[in-house]
């Protein structure tokens, strides 16, 4: 059985299409929690980026999903989701070097510069409306004078879990195969703020080091 936050109370929806962003997806879908167990459950599902947690909607309603230690993965649309510590991850390759992503939605207060920052490569602002953000809870409605610069950071597994946002930080992942790297890279014209092509890229990465 899931453990969920019995604190959250209100609902989150905060746009005229019903959708809230700071939200990954623009509305709830029935998604699959599948446990380390086996067991499955079937829940209305999206993902909190300014949380970072998995958020499930019951009677307009919403919880966080709890207990991360008892998940394996969750399915919500086409997507994939595995937990990392207390936050979840996009699976975007299997294979003997894995890719994942990690969405971070930073709140913006009003009157401040939504700008690039940190280690991340991709900083998508939206305009977000009406929350009593003392809370601490992100899933309910943000004033409209709030923004969020949604964030994507990259994951590669061989041994173990390791970042990067930018083309040096990924070659120094890969030092025996550096050079047929930066080919493929300049030829495929491969940016370092597109899923798709890190996909491509870890692609290659599997072709050259099997």
């Amino acid at each position: 059985m899931i453990t969920i936050d019995l604190q959250l109370t209100l609902n989150g929806q905060t746009k005229p299409d019903g959708s809230a962003p700071q939200f990954l997806f623009p509305e709830f879908s029935t998604g699959k929690v599948r446990l380390k167990n086996g067991n499955n459950q079937a829940l209305e599902l999206n993902y909190n980026t300014v949380s970072e947690k998995m958020v499930y909607k019951k009677d307009d309603i919403l919880y966080d999903v709890m207990n991360t230690e008892i998940i394996d993965t969750v399915f919500i649309k086409e997507s994939k989701f595995v937990p990392a510590g207390h936050v979840f991850l996009e699976v975007l390759l299997i294979a003997p070097v894995s890719l994942y992503i990690q969405y971070q939605g930073e709140l913006i207060p009003p009157g401040a510069v939504a700008g690039y920052g940190g280690t991340s490569q991709v900083s998508n602002t939206k305009n977000l409306t009406s929350v009593n953000l003392s809370m601490g809870y992100y899933n309910l409605k943000l004033p409209d004078d709030y923004m969020v610069k949604l964030d994507q950071i990259f994951y590669i597994k061989k041994d173990s879990l390791q970042n990067y946002s930018t083309e040096r930080q990924f070659l120094k992942l890969f030092p025996e195969k550096e050079a047929e790297l930066k080919e493929f890279i300049k030829k495929q014209k491969i940016k370092f703020d597109k899923p798709a092509d890190q996909v491509r890229m870890v692609e290659r990465c599997n072709e050259l080091t099997k």
